[in-house]
């Protein structure tokens, strides 16, 4: 499971660095990652390594690289 965790975020990651902010809902489709309960596993990878931030925009979660 850690290894399927990582993947997805560097995933996250490379998506982020070729498309910059982006929502979570965009961030899902351009990595392809099947399940929501795996996209925010990587964004907790990534959060907690301090690699990524989040703002609420109406509503929504954005993603973007620190």
């Amino acid at each position: 499971m850690i290894d399927l965790i990582g993947t997805n975020a560097g995933l996250v990651w490379n998506g982020l660095n070729e498309g910059g902010k982006m929502s979570v809902k965009e961030v899902k489709r351009a990595t392809k990652i099947r399940t929501e309960k795996d996209l925010y596993a990587a964004l907790g990878w990534l959060a907690k390594e301090g690699k990524v931030a989040f703002e609420e925009i109406e509503g929504e979660i954005f993603v973007s690289l620190v």
